[in-house]
């Protein structure tokens, strides 16, 4: 089997790396990659649309909906080469919500929103855990009842942990529309203008994390919603979310930020010392660097499973599941070595002149639990490994 790359992808992978560092201006923040904080500025909104100016969002899109039509794998090169580049990565609406819309949405909704996605005009946040349905997903209880007026819905309840709600311009949220069907078959997928929303009953709060993140409890209180906003058909909206989340399991999860702090890492090692002897003299220390490496591979070979898949036209289920628990779980694993070879230097935070690295991995370690919890837990997961890889009954 060949794992490398074809010229051309290599020549795209080259071009796409130039370009990103040429247009990295001061300012631009770093949305989410690990070691760092979900932010927004305009700086970094610019830039995603210096990328679509560029012609690098949603390379994979078929061509009538303003897309390339290149096979997937190029998506995946500029994402590894944004990672990389610690730039911001091309987000939510292409990635995950953008691909469901193609294969799922309606031609108004089409038409009004993948050329706003494509242009990098707006941004997305997703709606799915709450108090009482974090990876449990089909026990949401935000309510949709019909309105008077018979062409649209009212939302009444409570999201928690939306990290873009703060910042972003479009909702794309789970209800429940049907609380007499079973739990999975009641749900519908909605997206809501959210200026519109703020400005007719919904309240965004911050809820921050132990690692300083913010993320938001969003409650909702009679706001309205459209039908032709409804996405897909009605009562089925977790199969489109299971869809999305397999998108989100990757695009959210990528090689090139492991990549990338495995690097900052090995550069501290081989330049440290401890009790004035080299730090990479330690077998113990070179040890553990190999174990990571070793790792480090297998997460690469996790993320080209999901490509593959992408590729042959497949949705990634089970391949997306396995890279989401192996990247996060080795972000715990990589991040707690890392503060623990680095001594009580380790935790130090920013601001602290005797923090070493940034406190980049710190901030990796505290952030590393919201890692394994987000798009899904591991035991959720390895659940689906179990039944849609192995073919293991459902326990329930």
């Amino acid at each position: 089997m060949d794992f490398d790359f074809s010229p051309e992808e290599k020549a795209f992978r080259a071009e796409a790396a130039l370009y990103i560092r040429a247009n990295m201006k001061e300012g631009v923040a770093n949305e989410g990659h690990v070691g760092t904080h979900y932010t927004d500025t305009p700086a970094r909104r610019e830039f995603i649309k210096t990328l679509a100016k560029k012609g690098l969002l949603g390379l994979s899109w078929p061509k009538e909906y303003g897309g390339k039509g290149m096979p997937f794998i190029y998506d995946y090169h500029l994402l590894e080469e944004l990672c990389l580049a610690l730039a911001p990565t091309t987000g939510k609406g292409i990635g995950i919500i953008g691909q469901t819309l193609i294969r799922h949405g309606t031609e108004f909704q089409k038409k009004l929103l993948l050329p706003k996605i494509l242009s990098g005009e707006i941004e997305w946040a997703i709606g799915y855990s709450e108090p009482e349905a974090g990876s449990d997903l089909a026990a949401l209880k935000l309510k949709a009842t019909r309105d008077a007026n018979g062409h649209g819905w009212r939302l009444n309840g409570q999201k928690r942990f939306n990290t873009s709600a703060h910042y972003g311009d479009w909702y794309w949220l789970a209800a429940r529309t049907d609380p007499n069907a079973p739990k999975h078959k009641g749900i519908t997928l909605f997206m809501l203008d959210i200026a519109e929303a703020r400005a007719n009953g919904m309240t965004v709060n911050a809820m921050h994390c132990i690692d300083g993140d913010r993320t938001n409890e969003v409650f909702f209180d009679h706001v309205y919603v459209d039908d032709k906003f409804v996405m897909g058909e009605l009562n089925k909206g977790f199969y489109y979310i299971s869809e999305a989340l397999d998108f989100e399991r990757h695009t959210l999860f990528p090689y090139g930020m492991l990549e990338r702090v495995f690097k900052m890492f090995v550069d501290y090692v081989r330049t440290a010392t401890r009790d004035g002897v080299p730090m990479r003299q330690d077998p113990a220390v070179r040890r553990t660097v190999a174990d990571l490496a070793t790792d480090l591979e297998a997460a690469r070979m996790h993320s080209l499973r999901v490509v593959n898949a992408m590729q042959h036209g497949r949705s990634p289920n089970v391949e997306a599941a396995m890279n989401k628990i192996w990247a996060t779980e080795w972000y715990q694993r990589f991040s707690t070595a890392a503060v623990e070879l680095m001594g009580p230097g380790g935790w130090l935070h920013q601001g602290s002149k005797y923090a070493q690295c940034g406190a980049t991995f710190v901030i990796m370690l505290l952030a590393s639990v919201q890692q394994t919890t987000g798009g899904g837990s591991s035991e959720v997961q390895r659940n689906i490994i179990a039944r849609r890889g192995l073919g293991l009954p459902n326990p329930a």
